[in-house]
């Protein structure tokens, strides 16, 4: 696998502990439908949060955020919309993201909650 799949990885991983020591429930990790992958669907009293994790071993070249794009938005949209509807949820949804700063020197995590608003 190569190293950028790895720290992939290894954010996701980070993210859900993250979201566990936060009361948050994990549902699903990598939910695939259509063209998008949900990197994590997580429950915390009626609110569902869609996750997108992004995880990068420097911010030299932007903020792990800055990486999601509007047309990955899109996807995840349907994606969670056909997750909610097959197992007849009633909640909110949010979705939010997770950025990740991962190297030898230092593991920051940040949690932006509803951060598509941002992208409106």
């Amino acid at each position: 696998m190569a190293n950028h799949n790895d720290l992939g990885k290894k954010g996701e991983q980070l993210a859900a502990e993250f979201l566990i020591s936060k009361g948050y429930k994990i549902i699903a990790r990598n939910f695939r439908f259509q063209k998008a992958e949900v990197d994590i669907i997580a429950r915390k009293n009626n609110v569902l949060a869609i996750i997108e994790v992004k995880t990068r071993s420097t911010s030299n070249f932007g903020d792990p955020q800055e990486f999601v794009k509007a047309r990955q938005i899109q996807h995840l949209v349907k994606a969670v919309d056909h997750f909610v509807s097959e197992h007849q949820l009633e909640v909110d949804v949010r979705f939010d993201i997770i950025a990740i700063i991962k190297n030898s020197k230092q593991t920051k995590i940040e949690h932006l909650e509803n951060a598509f608003l941002y992208f409106e």
